[in-house]
């Protein structure tokens, strides 16, 4: 029976361009795991959506002279671009913007409240005389407490990672008109997540299959105690909060935000004709996995399952695969000094299956990795051209060359072609072991272990040796390459959608990979094929050096 599978992926802020970062922390795991549960038949629902709120929004339209939803408008269009160019295959993909979104932030919100969930109280926060407004977090700069750099803001110093509060910095400044905030009192809504701290510890002991790291840094933090947290802050950008007296206050981007996985699925729903149907993902024996960077951790292992604890009736998440940090070039990823490689970038110059092999077979799955440009012309060049291209289109253009450009009849199969055929099914089989555990380096790097394999295969039949002094035996030895390329197109698809997609269809198949399933498709002898094209590309060294010079330059311009 198809099981129901929710896939819920970070929310990008829409004030900036996306980076590699943001695709092997969250978006690329996602879609693969997507792609895999599509081609057994499960049940899919993958939503993501722009976070168009919060202060990282109206920053960026203050530096520019634009409105917020100017900023919006424009990063939102062009992560719709980049995920149609990188394939990654959304049911949606929307913006915590829309009126739906509103409703069920207000629906959540009102019933943690009338629960006693939520409460009012007060805090002290920066406000800038000059300014006459409180300063949220980030319009707070000053001097970093631990490593002195003197850019450091009110929610975290980019220089060394550590996260803090306005209160930590030395020589607070607003960030706008560096004038000294004073501090007020400002009355606010805040979640009671420590009355969940005993329900949360006994539910996050029971998870198991979750990854070691995101497993130690939430138990990590629920010994150090969990503190009750402001959901509401002083700003005019985000959210209304549904109650008087609370006009010029908006709902705290990290409480709503998470609420987005939830207004999304029921968007999703509207859109399809049937409001209910967002139920099959978040109830009974539906399992919800979220896909995030290790820097969101404690919001989808405490927080957000804390607010579903409250609100009832909806299933917790069944894992977080959480990933760690990518590189660039041995630096830490800075977007605040361009030390980034910028999607819309890399996709005007490259095609997005070498980047996909790259991130895959490179993934921070349990600790950072790094991306570099010598790494990827390697990647490219050694192993999807030399290794799996070259198997692909040599197969093929022999079959063209030498059986009329139809798959061969192979006759009875040898030991060794039986036994390569069980190899292609075994990869599937393991392959399928492996991404079912979120398990992506290890499952691509099966893959291509097979066609290793069949590289080896065909040096020892020599079938463009055999054809001269037997024929059928070579027809045996081609039949067979095929049918590994079959299991490849299968395997690779949910890692290179592209190349698998056109390499189904140089096979002889009809329709898409998706609707032939998680299976071993046989290529039918007689078939005719079409004349094939190469996989991918070869890249020149030039690029490395080209490449290298862009790091650190600005990110792109929009008009």
């Amino acid at each position: 029976m198809a099981e129901h599978i929710f896939i819920g992926v970070a929310w990008p802020y829409a004030n900036g361009s996306l980076h590699l970062g943001h695709i092997a922390g969250a978006y690329l795991p996602a879609d693969i795991f997507a792609r895999y549960h599509r081609l057994k038949g499960n049940r899919v629902l993958m939503v993501s959506g722009s976070d168009q709120h919060g202060t990282p929004i109206t920053l960026r339209a203050e530096q520019e002279g634009k409105t917020p939803q100017e900023i919006v408008s424009h990063y939102h269009n062009e992560f719709l671009d980049c995920w149609n160019k990188l394939g990654i295959s959304w049911d949606l993909f929307t913006t915590t913007g829309t009126e739906n979104h509103t409703r069920v932030v207000h629906d959540i919100f009102l019933k943690l409240l009338d629960k006693g969930y939520i409460y009012k109280s007060t805090m002290p926060q920066a406000y800038c005389p000059s300014c006459r407004r409180f300063l949220p977090d980030r319009y707070v700069e000053g001097t970093c407490p631990y490593c002195r750099s003197p850019q450091a803001r009110g929610d975290q110093c980019d220089e060394c990672g550590r996260t803090m509060n306005p209160a930590d910095l030395l020589d607070m400044r607003c960030r706008l008109c560096s004038t000294t905030p004073r501090w007020e009192v400002s009355e606010h809504f805040f979640f009671r997540l420590s009355a969940f701290e005993d329900r949360l510890k006994l539910w996050v002991q029971t998870q198991a299959h979750w990854r070691q790291n995101v497993l130690n840094f939430t138990l990590g933090m629920l010994e150090g105690g969990l503190k009750d947290r402001a959901i509401t802050r002083d700003i005019d950008w985000g959210v209304t909060v549904p109650q008087p007296g609370f006009e010029l206050k908006r709902i705290y981007v990290w409480f709503e935000a998470v609420i987005g996985y939830l207004s999304a699925s029921k968007e999703w729903a509207q859109k399809h004709g049937d409001p209910t149907a967002w139920e099959n993902f978040w109830k009974g024996g539906a399992r919800g996995y979220y896909f995030i960077g290790k820097d969101n951790i404690p919001f989808h292992t405490l927080i957000w399952p804390a607010m579903l604890m409250g609100y009832d009736d909806l299933n917790l998440p069944y894992d977080v695969p959480a990933n760690e940090f990518l590189t660039i070039e041995g630096k830490k990823l800075s977007t605040s000094r361009n030390w980034a490689v910028w999607v819309p970038d890399y996709l005007q110059r490259y095609d997005p299956d070498p980047l996909r092999y790259l991130l895959s077979v490179n993934m921070p799955e349990n600790g950072d990795t790094d991306f570099s440009w010598r790494e990827f012309l390697r990647r490219n060049n050694d192993e999807l051209v030399a290794t799996y291209g070259n198997l692909a289109h040599r197969v093929l253009t022999f079959t063209q060359r030498y059986f009329s450009s139809a798959v061969p009849d192979p006759g009875e199969l040898d030991g060794q072609s039986q036994e390569l055929v069980s190899r292609a099914r075994m990869t599937l089989e393991e392959m399928d072991r492996l991404l079912a555990r979120c398990h992506f380096k290890e499952a691509i790097k099966t893959a291509m272990s097979l066609a290793q394999e069949v590289n080896r295969y065909l040096d020892d039949k020599s079938p463009w040796k055999q054809v001269k002094e037997s024929k059928q035996e070579s027809a045996t030895a081609i039949y067979t390459a095929l049918t590994a390329l079959s299991a490849l197109k299968t395997a690779l698809y949910p890692f290179l959608p592209f190349s698998s997609s056109r390499l189904h269809r140089f096979l002889g198949f009809a329709g898409n990979i998706e609707a032939t399933g998680w299976r071993l498709q046989m290529p039918q002898p007689g078939k005719e094929l079409p004349p094939p094209e190469p996989l991918f590309r070869k890249l020149d060294e030039s690029i490395i050096e080209e490449e290298s010079k862009r790091l650190g330059t600005a990110e792109p311009k929009w008009a």
